[in-house]
């Protein structure tokens, strides 16, 4: 009688599946990003190179300027990724931590974070899809203005 009791009990629980709706940046849209970006900043002088990584952290598209050093590939791919883990400009981060030494440790909790200004979070409808990076301007700030540029211009 018990074995009843308890197939009844167990078949009158309702289980409901959770699921997680999100947005994703496609790859054509990464492509563009990182053509505004190096277009921006050849405009302004600076031979960079633009990374863009999808929320997770995953490169989608990589460009660098025939000029940029080579030190400049992963300079942008890591603000890329830094800025999508962390979901905020790279140079808010550093800033934060010159503001806050203890927080200093933000550094070292993955190989790649790399707190230098240059790196952008990318949102649509205020949800975090992917991280911009650009590295090889002479300033973080110049390479934030360039990430910043190609979001405006493609993301409008």
């Amino acid at each position: 009688m018990r074995t009843p009791l308890l197939l009844l009990a167990l078949a009158s629980i309702s289980v409901q599946a959770q699921t997680v709706s999100s947005i994703t940046l496609n790859t054509d849209t990464a492509l563009q990003l990182v053509a505004a970006g190096l277009k921006q900043c050849a405009k302004d002088g600076y031979h960079v190179t633009v990374a863009v990584v999808d929320r997770s952290g995953v490169l989608k598209a990589l460009a660098r300027d025939e000029l940029a050093g080579p030190h400049t590939i992963e300079s942008a791919r890591k603000k890329a990724f830094t800025a999508a883990s962390m979901g905020m400009a790279t140079a808010d981060m550093a800033n934060n931590i010159a503001d806050k030494p203890a927080l200093s440790g933000l550094r070292d909790m993955h190989s790649d974070i790399l707190i230098l200004g240059g790196g952008m979070p990318i949102r649509i409808d205020d949800q975090l899809v992917a991280g911009i990076g650009v590295g090889g301007a002479p300033g973080g700030h110049l390479d934030q203005a360039c990430a910043e540029a190609a979001i405006k211009e493609v993301l409008k």
